[in-house]
């Protein structure tokens, strides 16, 4: 039974926020990697909007899953939002723009989430509740789950704006989106050298004697730049892991060794 001139109502709405929550990296593979999720969140509406077993709905799914897609999950649906105002106002017309939409914002959506919501507050926010937790204070913990509260709350309110906004939000985004991502790189970066600094405890416990004086490389290397081992060894972790066929959990490994070995040796203590 056709559907057409069908309006997605706020029930459409929280159902595609639901799905997206919990399934929309669920189909992910190598291929095609987010297609099918994709298609999933929005198939129970797409049902209402052309028909359901319509050639219409066949068109519109098989659309859905024949290009690439691979974005960010905590800004995908502001793409969604789009896409649906467009196929609720226009159908199977509007679908070849809609392919154009998916292609041309999954990029640039992928690096501000990714920077932003993947990196920047996990780094910022995750830093924070562990210290608390070390020091024994819980507080760390609800502030960990309050922070993810907003971040889903946010990935649901945007479906909503996009969708009011359709293409008009688009063009309001291309120009600033370059400057989002910059921002947020510079961010992520600024914080990554804060946490080096306050999180990554070594120092060289090594103490030469050179001619019967005692040499102690500790200071030495304070009166260089102040945390320059912490520094070092996260630079050695970044060289490492871009050399082909390591991981992060070779990375990890690797430096549980020289750190087991060089403690040993009296060469290296917590800082």
């Amino acid at each position: 039974m056709s559907s057409k001139g069908y309006k997605l109502t706020k029930a459409d709405f929280q159902q595609i926020n639901r799905r997206n929550l919990v399934g929309f990296q669920a189909g992910w593979n190598y291929e095609r990697m987010q297609h099918s999720g994709y298609l999933w969140i929005i198939l129970p509406q797409l049902r209402k909007i052309y028909g359901d077993g319509t050639e219409e709905l066949k068109t519109a799914c098989r659309t859905h899953c024949a290009p690439f897609f691979n974005t960010s999950n905590f800004l995908n649906t502001i793409i969604t939002g789009i896409d649906l105002a467009l196929e609720e106002t226009d159908g199977v017309e509007s679908l070849e723009t809609v392919a154009s939409l998916k292609t041309g914002l999954m990029g640039p959506l992928a690096s501000i989430g990714d920077s932003i919501f993947g990196s920047l507050l996990p780094t910022i926010f995750g830093a924070l509740a562990a210290n608390m937790a070390i020091e024994g204070n819980p507080l760390g913990l609800f502030i960990w789950i309050a922070v993810n509260i907003v971040v889903d709350w946010f990935r649901c309110k945007q479906t909503y704006i996009a969708y009011d906004q359709g293409m008009k939000l688009v063009t309001t985004m291309s120009d600033k989106l370059n400057a989002i991502t910059d921002a947020a790189t510079v961010m992520g970066v600024f914080m990554v050298g804060a946490l080096v600094s306050t999180n990554v405890g070594i120092v060289v416990s090594a103490v030469p004697e050179i001619g019967g004086v005692a040499i102690n490389i500790q200071d030495i290397l304070n009166n260089i730049c102040p945390k320059l081992v912490p520094a070092a060894l996260v630079g050695f972790v970044y060289w490492i892991l871009g050399r082909k066929g390591m991981t992060s959990t070779k990375a990890i490994f690797i430096v549980l060794v020289i750190g087991i070995v060089f403690g040993a040796l009296g060469w290296v203590a917590k800082g």
